[in-house]
């Protein structure tokens, strides 16, 4: 296989990319040459939101072109056009953001859909750039058009800063305030997981969308923060707090508590998306002892200091605002 991977040195991109290398496949990565490539790869260099940007791919062929852009649709759109008639597939790592909230029933690959424009250049929600990316994808592709609808994602490489921060907090032991109840059930996927299923898939031929998440109940709370304890060693106390305790002390869920969230319908709708389609296309999710294991040995070997996307806020708790809230808990 000749893969396209545009981005590919960071996170999903650099999953991807790995994972594409590993299986012996000829690589080329598309970016801006902030970040160094995984070795093994031919880089190719350009601004994808300039107008002249993709100068360097008007020339080239590839089995497939996997793509993880976050931004205006446009910018997807514009590399789809060129590449369409030069490129086996097209795989679109979008977002289960796209669905319609409040849900009206299981998030399977039929649910609604929110608004998004193929050709919107601007700065809109998340969600409707990834439902614009989509369509862009689709528009240029067709049926060959693979579109990855992944929900939370975590492992190595992590730039957003939610595994990452539980890991340093944890590390510093001491008393943590660990939000309940323990047995929350979380859904997510493995960024190598990710990585790996996209792969077979394009492989496979797969087309159109795919809810790419563990089953819900894959892990829980306890699991993931006791997993968190065991792999560094620390002497972290981890404090089981109530929800309504947490929310009382004005802690915002999955911003200051990454990847937590409050009972109710959010929640709900978040760690309850409908995976039978991609299970039964293969995807395999590993435990999630084997994801907090790889991000601690990928965080120390960066000197504890995780990169951090520009156009996410950073995240996680305040000691002091969690100081005043153990107090309250105890």
């Amino acid at each position: 296989m000749k893969l396209l991977m545009l981005g590919g040195t960071e996170f999903v991109g650099r999953a991807v990319t790995e994972v594409a290398l590993a299986r012996g496949w000829e690589v080329t990565v598309f970016h801006r040459g902030n970040h160094a490539p995984p070795e093994g790869a031919t880089a190719l260099h350009g601004d994808r939101a300039d107008a002249a940007g993709l100068a360097a791919l008007e020339k080239g062929e590839w089995d497939a072109v996997v793509d993880t852009w976050s931004g205006a649709p446009s910018v997807v759109r514009d590399s789809a056009r060129l590449l369409a008639g030069r490129a086996g597939a097209y795989a679109y790592v979008s977002s289960s953001s796209v669905y319609a909230f409040p849900p009206t029933g299981r998030f399977d690959e039929g649910a609604p859909l929110v608004t998004g424009f193929a050709d919107a250049t601007g700065a809109e929600d998340y969600a409707q750039a990834k439902r614009g990316g989509e369509l862009a994808a689709a528009e240029a592709f067709g049926d060959r058009a693979l579109l990855v609808r992944a929900g939370l994602i975590l492992g190595p490489y992590e730039n957003v800063g939610r595994l990452p921060w539980w890991l340093g907090r944890i590390a510093r032991g001491g008393p943590v305030l660990a939000p309940g109840p323990r047995g929350m059930e979380l859904q997510y996927i493995d960024v190598r997981d990710l990585a790996e299923w996209t792969a077979e898939a394009l492989q496979a031929g797969l087309g159109g969308p795919y809810n790419l998440v563990s089953e819900p109940g894959h892990a829980t709370m306890g699991e993931l923060l006791e997993s968190c304890v065991k792999v560094t060693g620390s002497d972290a106390e981890l404090r089981w707090t109530a929800p309504e305790d947490i929310l009382a002390a004005g802690i915002e869920p999955w911003t200051e508590l990454p990847v937590w969230l409050a009972p109710g319908e959010l929640r709900d709708a978040v760690f309850g998306r409908e995976v039978s389609k991609a299970l039964a296309s293969g995807l395999r999710c590993r435990p999630v002892a084997e994801t907090v294991a790889g991000t601690w040995a990928w965080l120390r070997a960066t000197g504890g200091v995780a990169p951090q996307r520009p156009d996410r806020p950073a995240l996680g708790l305040d000691p002091a605002k969690e100081a005043v809230a153990l107090g309250r808990a105890g």
